[in-house]
């Protein structure tokens, strides 16, 4: 099991980013959460198996139609107890 903690920058605000990336972890089955920033980026958490972990951050390195990814900060962190993957307000 592996969780990361992510900081995606670049146009990923007002594009369906979050809702979308929702989609992608449940298809995929990864749990953890996603928001908004203040700073104009997008933050998450991702867990799961790493090979699906993996694939969440190769779609997060992409976003949906509409987002321009410049790039992003992955850091390790402890694994959880997390269920689903939700979607948080902006901090």
């Amino acid at each position: 099991m592996k969780r990361v903690h992510v900081v995606v920058h670049g146009e990923v605000q007002g594009v369906g980013y979050r809702y979308t990336a929702r989609g992608v972890a449940g298809r995929l089955g990864v749990t953890g959460w996603i928001r908004n920033r203040w700073d104009g980026t997008v933050e998450a958490h991702v867990q799961g198996p790493a090979d699906r972990v993996a694939a969440m951050l190769a779609w997060m390195a992409e976003g949906p139609p509409g987002a321009r990814v410049d790039g992003c900060r992955v850091t390790d962190i402890p694994v959880e107890n997390a269920e689903g993957f939700r979607v948080l307000q902006t901090a």
